[in-house]
């Protein structure tokens, strides 16, 4: 099971991760374009149509990575506490994401492209931590 499982979650933590990369580089792009033109209604629906096929990848990667531990009789390793704690984060990212997505929608956003750009490299971050944390096991 244990080999299933990983095999399963390391399919969805790739699946989700290009979305959660790709997202905030959309919201750059609508940061950039004035809100009621074509450009805007295009990249709007691409973002909604990306958030609704990325969610259902975000559950399953948190839902094989918190399997795991079970099967491999891990769930006492500090280290597998830690990258369960980066998993929450990333929700977290996951649905400021769409809360951001939904001022999109109302045509409420207040953050400039710039701000985007730095927003979209927190995935990154976090994914360097998780993948130190699983080939290290340091604790």
């Amino acid at each position: 099971m244990y080999l299933l499982f990983k095999l399963l979650h390391i399919f969805f933590i790739i699946s989700w991760f290009a979305g959660l990369f790709y997202l905030p580089r959309i919201y750059v792009n609508l940061a950039m374009v004035p809100t009621g033109s074509t450009e805007y209604r295009q990249l709007l629906g691409m973002a909604q149509r990306l958030f609704k096929f990325m969610t259902p990848l975000g559950i399953g990667a948190v839902l094989f990575g918190l399997l795991i531990p079970f099967f491999t009789g891990w769930w006492g390793q500090g280290w597998v506490h830690t990258k369960i704690t980066l998993a929450v984060i990333l929700a977290g990212y996951h649905f400021y994401c769409y809360r951001l997505l939904i001022d999109f929608q109302e045509r409420r956003n207040r953050y400039s492209h710039r701000w985007f750009r730095v927003f979209n490299e927190i995935p990154v971050l976090v994914m360097v931590a998780a993948l130190y944390l699983v080939v290290y096991k340091p604790f």
